[in-house]
């Protein structure tokens, strides 16, 4: 049996770098700052990574700006729900849902037949509050 179909217009099996490109056209088309930029591409890619890594791979994506926040979306066919592992004394690994909770202090996880969406949201500002 293969993976759960993607959503609607969404890419099945997105990778981290065709995730970080989808982001990254969506925030220039409204001239977002570079800090803000940054901090959207790093939560997208640990999102997307620990889809890959932990969830089965990344089964929906979408980033979009709306309403003053810029929200992203990665959904997966896994159930669990992520949590902070300790820190690896061997290299830098085990930071990425810290890191999450930290860039994007909102984040709702939904679960749905066959798997849940986490979204986390960012203000769309303009420089670094």
């Amino acid at each position: 049996m293969g993976p759960p179909p993607s959503s609607p217009g969404l890419p099945a099996g997105m990778s981290c770098g065709q995730a970080r490109e989808q982001a990254r056209r969506v925030l220039a088309d409204y001239g977002a700052p570079a800090v803000l930029i940054a901090d959207v591409l790093t939560v997208v890619s640990e999102l997307v990574a620990n889809a890959i890594r932990h969830a089965g791979g990344v089964t929906g994506f979408n980033v979009q700006r709306r309403d003053g926040l810029v929200v992203i979306e990665v959904s997966d066919c896994s159930l669990r729900l992520p949590h902070p592992r300790p820190p690896s004394p061997d290299g830098p690994h085990h930071f990425g849902w810290r890191l999450v909770k930290t860039l994007a202090p909102t984040v709702f996880i939904r679960f749905r037949r066959g798997g849940k969406t986490i979204t986390a949201t960012l203000a769309a500002y303009t420089s670094r509050p």
